[in-house]
């Protein structure tokens, strides 16, 4: 094996875009390892647990971008380099398109284009603060991926930016759909008259997928990070949200998506609710649902019905006849899944990609399948560290920060998910693995066929001691999303994956087949 690392001072790229460049490397033949990162303890740290730190990198700066490669020789290095270089300095650009100009500040960037307003910050957190307060002052909408922004620094942006009229939606704020433009981990929808507030990425994701499915649009869907919804924050940008969307015109149905809000921001939102006069759907996962509301307040406890009662609301019609059908057809491979379990097959591990999903999955088979753990829970007896041995039903949220800290979030490059999947072949406890699929702005270009082989692997490993594993699948996605929706599905459907048509359903249907 042949290494080689370059250090290239003063030179930032966000980390996603670093992340997601060297996993298209290392899938070069011939490329073992490629790292990509900026210089950071903890990214030298990675690079010294894989082989590829020296006294070099050791000596850099948080400032210096790293590009270190191991590959089966010399000649097959030098290229991985080249071709890591040639990305970064063109870009995704085509020859004879005109060059994209890049700024080092927000203030040249607003300077040059008195048009933008929205900044989107991917920069390391110690630094997404002080950008965020620039752009806000300057007049920008902001959209803060970047997270490891303390409390107080998020409520200062956020008072200011309620102060100005503007939206601060982060930090670690993923997905939103702003005029109709996906930012981040969005996808492509169409256009409608329900508005969405959500303070979780790939809840946001779902609700908006399923309006579309359903034959609803969209007109706004609004980020707000996280924490948006704790005591520290009160809500402040939820409640802005809320505001905005109540004055839009286009906007005739709000649509809000989040875990449980701390009880005195829960009040404050729905104190503001009873103001508007347009109907608003709220889905709190796992939140009260008896609360009395006033007349046009409808409560959820899922993010398939919260969908449902939107595009209801909106006037659009459902064909009852074709989900009939498919009930019917789900039910039937259902029986047949059943049929091939052995009796000690009683668990399911759910390896998700998307942290709400896996709460809303946690949700619906707390109840149904008795003992379960999870990474995502808070209660006592139920959490699970996600490095711990999983034993019995397990529900992991691969994207949470002790799984990405250094490397890709699963829905950029899911080799860690892949290899935890090829795994449960070989526990003689499991009888169904549940997998959601996210697609969209952001998200690998082919997450099904990234994955069908570790599915084959792990039905190979069971089938090698005499059993049999369901493999049940969610894709949230739309039919307009770059991964070509229709082939994603043809993919795991060839495979024999039991594909539902909502992440409530794929829960659903992994307890049917355990019991």
């Amino acid at each position: 094996m042949y290494k080689k690392t370059i250090i290239k001072p003063n030179t930032y790229y966000d980390s996603v875009t670093l992340m997601s460049l060297g996993s298209k490397i290392k899938a070069v033949e011939g490329v073992k390892e490629a790292v990509v990162v900026m210089a950071t303890g903890m990214n030298k740290e990675i690079l010294m647990n894989v082989g590829l730190g020296n006294e070099e990198t050791e000596g850099a700066t948080q400032n210096d971008l790293i590009i270190a490669v191991e590959a089966r020789d010399e000649e097959t290095c030098v290229e991985a380099h080249r071709m890591i270089l040639d990305k970064l300095t063109k870009g995704s650009g085509q020859a004879g398109q005109e060059a994209e100009v890049e700024y080092k500040t927000i203030r040249h960037a607003v300077k040059d284009n008195r048009a933008a307003n929205v900044a989107v910050i991917s920069v390391p957190g110690r630094y997404a603060a002080r950008e965020a307060k620039i752009a806000l002052n300057s007049g920008l909408h902001v959209m803060m991926f970047s997270d490891n922004v303390s409390i107080e620094e998020e409520r200062e942006l956020k008072e200011l930016a309620v102060s100005k009229g503007l939206l601060m939606m982060g930090p670690d704020c993923g997905t939103a759909v702003i005029n109709h433009t996906g930012l981040c981990f969005a996808n492509e929808v169409r256009r409608g008259n329900i508005g969405v507030v959500g303070a979780s990425g790939t809840g946001l994701q779902e609700v908006i997928v399923q309006i579309d499915r359903l034959g609803g649009g969209i007109t706004q869907a609004l980020g707000t990070g996280g924490r948006d919804l704790s005591r520290e924050i009160g809500g402040l940008m939820m409640l802005h949200g809320i505001r905005a969307l109540a004055k839009e015109p286009d906007t005739e149905i709000i649509v809000l998506v989040s875990k449980p809000p701390e009880q005195s921001v829960a009040d404050k939102i729905f104190e503001l609710l009873d103001t508007l006069e347009k109907p608003v759907v709220v889905c709190f996962l796992e939140g009260d649902t008896a609360r009395k509301c006033r007349e046009g307040v409808y409560l959820c406890d899922n993010l398939l019905d919260a969908a449902r009662t939107a595009v209801k609301l909106a006037g659009v019609a459902q064909d009852a006849g074709r989900e009939e059908a498919r009930a019917a057809r789900l039910k039937e491979e259902i029986a047949g899944a059943r049929g091939l379990l052995q009796p000690g097959q009683k668990s399911v591990r759910g390896l998700f990609c998307g942290g709400t999903l896996c709460a809303e999955a946690l949700f619906v088979l707390r109840g149904r399948l008795g003992k379960i753990r999870s990474n995502v829970s808070h209660r006592d007896g139920e959490k699970i560290d996600g490095k711990e041995a999983c034993r019995g039903s397990v529900l992991l949220d691969l994207g949470d920060d002790e799984f990405t800290n250094g490397r890709p979030h699963p829905m950029i490059e899911p080799s860690l998910r892949n290899d935890k999947i090829a795994e449960q072949g070989d526990d003689p406890e499991v009888g169904v693995i549940l997998l959601d699929f996210e697609l969209g702005y952001g998200s690998h270009g082919d997450p099904a066929g990234e994955t069908v082989p570790a599915i084959r692997e792990a039905r190979a490993r069971a089938r090698a001691q005499g059993r049999e594993l369901a493999v049940v699948g969610y894709i949230c996605g739309t039919a307009a999303d770059k991964q070509d929706f229709a082939g994603q599905r043809a993919a795991l459907l060839a495979e024999g994956v039991i594909l539902a048509e909502s992440n409530v359903e794929a829960a659903q249907t992994a307890a049917d087949i355990l019991l």
